[in-house]
């Protein structure tokens, strides 16, 4: 019993010496489930990442189309497929009169979330704004889904 006893006051002093700590196993084993619940979050965090930029092009095109809509009420036309979005922001010559812009700043400088500019078209009385969305191409599902208003 001697034995044990002393066995115990050692090793209290040595944890009292400043030689207290977490061992090796007890580190992996913390190690091991920090990693487990990151590779259990991990795709549920970039689901929610690729959803959060098509939610984003949404909101984008709608806020474009308001800026083309206040175009229109000033000018009676939306800018051409030609002007495109640039006269948004910048007047055209024949427009110098009814212009009262700018309707956005930067307008021709606006990208989607992946990185590529907006794709605009007009005929006489309707507008297309849309994004390819991620992978760049037409069609496509879930973030590679085309977006547009």
């Amino acid at each position: 019993m001697t034995t044990t006893r002393h066995t115990r006051a050692r090793n209290r002093k040595r944890r009292d010496a400043g030689e207290a700590g977490f061992t090796m196993v007890e580190l992996l084993v913390v190690l091991a489930i920090i990693v487990l619940v990151a590779s259990l979050a991990a795709p549920q965090v970039l689901r929610y990442l690729g959803s959060a930029r098509s939610d984003a092009a949404i909101a984008q095109i709608k806020n474009i189309e308001g800026a083309l809509d206040l175009f229109f009420i000033d000018n009676l036309r939306y800018p051409t497929s030609e002007e495109g979005l640039k006269a948004l922001s910048e007047p055209s010559p024949e427009l110098q009169d009814r212009w009262n812009g700018p309707y956005l700043k930067k307008a021709d400088e606006i990208v989607d979330p992946w990185g590529r500019p907006y794709r605009y078209s007009a005929d006489s009385d309707t507008v297309q704004i849309s994004s390819l969305g991620r992978d760049g191409k037409e069609g496509g599902t879930g973030e590679d889904a085309d977006i547009s208003n």
